[in-house]
């Protein structure tokens, strides 16, 4: 009989959050009880789950009391300093940012791929989920992998705006009714920043440059060596996800103006032989992999 769970949901008012509650109601989750918890400026809303209307607690020290499963996604702040308290009080914490993902005492997962590491959580009652587009690229390396063995991986993405937050799509969106009305009403198809409402209009809250109409190469932090730092996750997570601590990648992450919706364009080198069509084949039937390949 399957177990019905207590589950916790830190960070339910962010797009992510909201992501993870239609996805437990998708999947029909067993949830004996759903405990949705936030900062103390989203704590009071109500937010839908299987027809009901649930309320958001405030986080605090005690709210994991009494539950089994705890999944963060509220920046990595927020997970440093509640997620090992979750795991002293029970859960078993899923989290869903860089906080502890190149942490040697914690596995980072992707079920499709290395499903046996889960077992590691025991050492500290945490699992990391790594960054978004590692996961989409790695769930087609591993099968590849396992017949080739790869020798080098050279990825470039097109990162949707959702990754970076609900404030990222409230922005795009903002832009975008800007930019009409210029380009109907002034014949100007350009809009330098949209400010947040009380802000000087020389402000931008969250891209450093305008994202309608445009790409930008600039998705984190950059290091001495140029890169960025969404493009060092994807070059160790890569690694330690694939139990390939040598392996040679090279990554360029791009945000776009899309809503939703990652792509990336992947080159492959290989220890062995391998030809399309044979990678296509073994693509087919791999778990969490849909190959659409027909031109025209």
């Amino acid at each position: 009989m399957t177990k019905h769970c207590k589950v916790a949901v830190v960070g339910a008012s962010g797009a992510v959050g909201r992501e993870m509650l239609r996805v437990l109601e998708e999947r029909d989750f067993p949830v004996a009880k759903l405990r949705l918890l936030a900062s103390q400026r989203s704590a009071g809303i109500y937010l839908p789950f299987k027809g009901e209307k649930l309320l958001v607690q405030k986080l605090t020290y005690d709210s994991f009391k009494g539950m089994d499963i705890a999944l963060f996604s509220a920046g990595s702040g927020v997970s440093a300093r509640f997620a090992p308290l979750a795991a002293e009080s029970g859960c078993v914490v899923i989290d869903n940012t860089s906080c502890f993902r190149m942490e040697n005492d914690i596995p980072l997962v992707v079920p499709e791929v290395n499903p046996g590491a889960i077992a590691n959580y025991c050492h500290r009652g945490i699992i990391a989920n790594p960054n978004c587009t590692t996961i989409q690229m790695v769930v087609a390396l591993k099968p590849l992998h396992d017949r080739a063995g790869l020798k080098r991986v050279v990825v470039t993405t097109f990162q949707a705006v959702s990754g970076a937050g609900q404030k990222a799509i409230t922005e795009m969106q903002k832009q975008s009714g800007v930019l009409c009305r210029q380009w109907f009403q002034e014949g100007r198809p350009e809009v330098e920043q949209v400010p947040e409402e009380g802000q000087p209009e020389s402000a931008t809250r969250v891209f450093p440059h305008q994202i309608v109409g445009n790409c930008l190469p600039h998705i984190g932090d950059f290091n001495v060596e140029g890169y960025s730092a969404e493009e060092m996750k994807m070059v160790n997570e890569t690694r330690k996800i694939l139990d390939c601590p040598n392996l040679k990648v090279c990554a360029t992450t791009v945000r776009v103006p899309v809503v939703r919706g990652h792509s990336e364009v992947v080159n492959l080198e290989f220890e062995q032989e391998i030809t399309p069509s044979q990678a296509r084949d073994i693509l087919q039937s791999s778990p969490g992999v849909r190959v659409m390949d027909e031109v025209g």
